[in-house]
């Protein structure tokens, strides 16, 4: 499955290092010196990701496929912007610190576009462009944190295997299970391990 649905996937998810600066959140943040990322480095650190065909979801069978080979049985979509999302300033703050969950986020981006940062091996932060078509999914115990771009708003669909937990657990929390199996699995064998649904 996560060798499908990639034609044209660098059209709606792109990767690069991002650089140390404090300025607004919703840049870009590239280094000075550009440094994009191939996909495949995504992958090494546990992260899927598909291009869909978000203008009919709702009949996409290519997305039906990914939801019975990973269990996603839950689903609802949010959107994320100042208009829609009730208290926007707080939830947006929350959303870029620096955390964890116990099982996947998977995102699929219906409209607009965001960044989802995540660390390295090294520990150096990868910032993550997601746009419309874009399908991502950043596995239990791995560091991340979420912006909307300078466009903000997105318009995403969540998806869960079984009743949905959104338990944030900011870092550090490198003693959870999750976090200390990510570590073994991706972190120090360096890549290349397939993380299954859980």
């Amino acid at each position: 499955m996560e060798d499908q649905f990639q034609d044209g996937k660098e059209e709606v998810i792109q990767a690069w290092y991002m650089d140390d600066s404090k300025e607004d959140q919703r840049l870009p943040h590239h280094r000075e010196s550009k440094e994009f990322i191939p996909l495949d480095k995504l992958s090494e650190l546990g992260i899927l990701s598909w291009r869909l065909n978000a203008d009919d979801w709702e009949n996409d069978e290519n997305l039906k496929k990914i939801r019975q080979a990973r269990d996603y049985s839950y689903m609802d979509i949010c959107d994320v912007c100042p208009e829609k999302l009730p208290n926007y300033e707080a939830k947006i703050k929350n959303f870029f610190e620096e955390h964890l969950h116990t099982d996947e986020e998977i995102r699929y981006c219906l409209e607009g576009s965001g960044y989802f940062d995540v660390r390295d091996q090294n520990d150096q932060w990868i910032r993550i462009a997601v746009k419309k078509g874009g399908m991502i999914v950043l596995p239990a115990g791995m560091y991340h944190r979420f912006t909307l771009d300078t466009d903000n708003y997105i318009k995403a669909m969540r998806l869960f295997v079984g009743e949905p937990v959104w338990t944030p657990y900011n870092r550090p929390h490198d003693h959870l299970p999750a976090r200390k199996e990510y570590v073994e699995r991706i972190i120090n064998r360096g890549g290349n391990q397939a993380v299954e649904a859980r």
